[in-house]
């Protein structure tokens, strides 16, 4: 007679012919190889299945109808909203990862040779007056930040890194005060961090911050739904929406990627794509909230000039600032 087998999670037992175990739920299999450790993984976080082509054709030709069947308890023939979104904007970032790292390296090449302390004779001779000025401008412009001004020459902060002086004295050179507050300090220490590398690495920083970025800008697109639609479902309702319409985003950056990298797509074609983005909202909004086609254009147009002349100005910058002080 066969041995019961005991689970290792919950520590019950249960027939040894049971795949899963009845108390828990785990499996029964011990072994755990490389193989069984990821496809777990994927299966669990990135399967695709039929509800993946369920989702998909109708997010891309159907605007607003996925999120409605979504709301009205159709549910199990879909992908979760929220597991679509994550699945589609990790391979965007993938996919754009490769353009950052390409930005990164030009721009870092170009804020070398601005920071750069040793040229050519040759160079230093012809663009003597061009550097000079540029120079100038980045390290001896003033900005006054919570009563520090920061400013300082170049030859004098050189000279204190060439020497490896403590970091205070080199702030200290900056213009930064004793009675600095911590927020003030971050930005003199990431100023000098920017200088010393030469801004090596600055575009990266900044894409590691638009992911966190977009756990914000969604909620303020919703926010604008709620507005917009005041008695038309809860805020979760909303959220609905902009998953799904966000996922179409995603969806369309990441086909513009691969395109583009096949053939050069021309600024008009570009232009095309970012007017279909509106009309996509103003037709899923009609859908979606069976709003008429006038109200739908009305609020449509509303939205996308609040958000994109509003709220993401203003993200841009909280981006900016955030990534500069994680840089």
């Amino acid at each position: 007679m066969a041995t019961n087998y005991l689970c290792k999670n919950c520590e019950k037992t249960c027939d040894p012919s049971f795949a899963y175990c009845p108390s828990c739920g785990q499996e029964t299999a011990n072994e755990l190889t490389v193989g069984v450790l990821f496809s777990n993984t994927i299966s669990n976080y990135f399967s695709i299945d039929g509800r993946f082509f369920k989702s998909f054709i109708p997010l891309m030709i159907k605007p607003g109808a996925l999120a409605k069947r979504f709301v009205d308890g159709k549910r199990r023939l879909y992908l979760h909203p929220a597991q679509f979104y994550l699945f589609i904007s990790i391979l965007f970032f993938f996919l754009f990862s490769f353009s950052v790292r390409k930005a990164d390296d030009q721009i870092s090449r170009t804020l070398k040779n601005v920071f750069i302390q040793e040229v050519s004779i040759d160079s230093l001779a012809i663009y003597r007056e061009e550097i000079d000025q540029a120079i100038d401008s980045l390290v001896t412009a003033k900005q006054k930040i919570a009563g520090n001004s920061l400013s300082f020459q170049k030859e004098v902060l050189d000279s204190l890194i060439a020497h490896g002086a403590p970091e205070a004295e080199k702030l200290s050179a900056m213009g930064k005060k004793e009675e600095a507050g911590l927020l003030t300090t971050r930005v003199f220490v990431q100023v000098l961090k920017l200088y010393e590398q030469k801004g090596g690495g600055i575009v990266q920083a900044l894409y590691d911050t638009i992911p966190i970025a977009m756990f914000v800008l969604l909620p303020l697109f919703a926010f604008l739904l709620k507005l917009m639609y005041w008695k038309r479902g809860t805020f979760a309702h909303h959220i609905v929406f902009s998953f799904y319409f966000f996922t179409f985003l995603f969806t369309t950056f990441c086909a513009r990627i691969l395109v583009n990298t096949m053939v050069s797509i021309p600024l008009w074609i570009d232009v095309i794509v970012f007017m279909s983005f509106i009309v996509y909202l103003m037709m899923a909004l009609r859908h979606f909230y069976e709003s008429s086609r006038k109200w739908a254009f009305y609020k449509g147009a509303f939205i996308s000039i609040t958000y994109l002349f509003l709220f993401l100005p203003l993200a841009t910058v909280g981006i900016i600032f955030v990534s500069f002080l994680l840089y």
